[in-house]
């Protein structure tokens, strides 16, 4: 290595030594800003969850034949169906690229049924070489009058809240927005600001991939409620934002274009 090329090195180390945490945590955001109306699955956008589970507490394994798209809808199914080491298969999908502050939004229409969980959010962790950061939306399918948002920090969680979506998640397409920034956090259901958080100490930083998923469980019962397979379950996406900061508001009812 020549000399020139030794300092340029250690210059741009002393440079990102300076930078601050978020800063540099945001690095790996490669995602810009984009719409997706689900006209087909983009696979230059999306990956299909296939083949395995998450862990003990999943009852279902992700399989690509319970994720579909149908007259521009995203559907992601729940059946009882021997698939890997699961008597259930379910359905996920979740972006190639990691994604950093923004505008989040989807168009969803929740599955029902206790044991179910029903989720749109964003996630980083130790598989990514990451901290675990996430940002969520969750419904239950015990309760689907109401929406959980919640954030987890470097593994850390317990900032639940739960949030009424009037007349049920699962009746009707409703939509949940999320605005993150480096000093705060804010979610919106329908329009109205349901959480606002600006503690930065629970605001994630890192950049993150995008998901959403129906999966089911034996063991969460205290939290997602007995599981109670009454026949196969659906979760539906009409529509997913992302705006980064700065850019116009990508659809004439988004969110961002009355912030």
């Amino acid at each position: 290595m020549t000399k020139p090329i030794r300092k340029t090195l250690a210059t741009l180390a002393v440079l990102a030594a300076s930078l601050p945490v978020a800063t540099l945590a945001q690095e790996a955001n490669t995602g810009t800003s984009f719409v997706e109306n689900f006209d087909k699955i983009n696979r230059k956008i999306w990956y299909v969850s296939d083949g395995w589970d998450n862990g003990a507490h999943q009852n279902c394994t992700w399989s690509k034949k319970q994720v579909a798209v149908q007259n521009g809808v995203l559907e992601l199914t729940f059946e009882q169906r021997k698939a890997g080491k699961r008597d259930y298969a379910c359905g996920e999908i979740q972006t190639l690229k990691r994604f950093g502050y923004g505008t989040y939004e989807a168009r969803i229409k929740t599955a029902e049924g206790s044991g179910l969980n029903s989720a749109f959010f964003t996630y980083i962790g130790p598989t990514d070489k990451k901290p675990h950061d996430e940002i969520d939306f969750e419904v239950l399918g015990k309760d689907s009058g109401k929406v959980q948002v919640n954030q987890y920090i470097s593994a850390k969680g317990g900032n639940e809240k739960l949030v009424d979506v009037e007349g049920g998640a699962n009746a009707a397409f409703n939509d949940y927005a999320f605005v993150w920034e480096k000093d705060r956090l804010r979610y919106y259901v329908n329009g109205t600001l349901v959480q606002d958080v600006t503690d930065p100490a629970k605001i994630p930083v890192n950049a993150q991939k995008i998901f959403f998923s129906l999966w089911g469980t034996d063991t969460l019962s205290d939290w997602m409620g007995k599981f109670d397979y009454q026949g196969p379950a659906k979760m539906q996406i009409d529509r997913f934002a992302y705006t980064a900061p700065g850019d116009k508001c990508q659809f004439p009812e988004s969110i961002t274009c009355r912030l």
